[in-house]
């Protein structure tokens, strides 16, 4: 089989065949950095890409994102043997007081699938638990995202935690939602804002200097 029937699978966000096709893939004996760098994060390239052209909409980027992550389940149990390099480690978060997770959730997914190493803090994460997976995880990127104007200040405040524990120069801080904005970024001291999941992948990889 050719992994660009996978990065088809996934562009159409066919879940079933994207997990079939994985399968199989893994059957024939490729190696699973093969599967995600040759079949996953092309598909999801061309995805962000339509999506920046407007020619798909949130709806069709969660169902690819879905099909991407359905494929990951099956190749996370064997990335550690495989000795896979992943791009960067990132941590990604919705601030105190925040409990909303679909625009996170999206951007995590399509993180995972421009080849990070995504711990997911879910919601309403504490500036303490930010700093501390930080100090654990050993990520090179945060990804806060707030959709509440009146949780927006918690940003600031894992910022100024990173800062007060000394850490600060370690990882790079990316946020992003709604009500956020480039100078509300500039602000706090955020060293990128992201308007959408697809962008965010971008903003990801031009701030850890990795190629797409």
């Amino acid at each position: 089989m050719s992994l660009e029937d996978l990065s088809q699978a996934i562009i159409v966000g066919n879940r079933q065949k994207a997990i079939d096709l994985t399968e199989k893939a893994l059957a024939d004996g490729t190696p699973p950095p093969e599967v995600i760098y040759r079949g996953l994060v092309p598909g999801m390239d061309v995805v962000g890409e339509k999506f920046r052209n407007n020619e798909y909409y949130i709806p069709n980027v969660l169902v690819s994102a879905r099909a991407m992550s359905a494929s990951m389940e099956l190749l996370k149990p064997l990335l550690v043997s495989s000795g896979m390099k992943y791009v960067g480690k990132a941590v990604i978060g919705t601030v105190e007081g925040d409990l909303h997770d679909i625009g996170k959730n999206l951007v995590r997914m399509m993180l995972q699938g421009g080849g990070f190493d995504v711990l997911d803090l879910g919601v309403d994460v504490s500036p303490d638990k930010f700093v501390q997976s930080v100090k654990e995880f050993k990520p090179e990127l945060i990804a806060m995202s707030a959709l509440l104007t009146t949780t927006m200040p918690g940003m600031k405040k894992v910022i100024e935690k990173l800062n007060d524990e000394g850490i600060r120069g370690t990882v790079k801080v990316m946020i992003g939602g709604a009500p956020i904005t480039q100078r509300f970024a500039d602000q706090i001291g955020a060293d990128a804002f992201a308007s959408d999941a697809s962008s965010a992948v971008l903003r990801a990889k031009e701030l850890l200097g990795v190629s797409s």
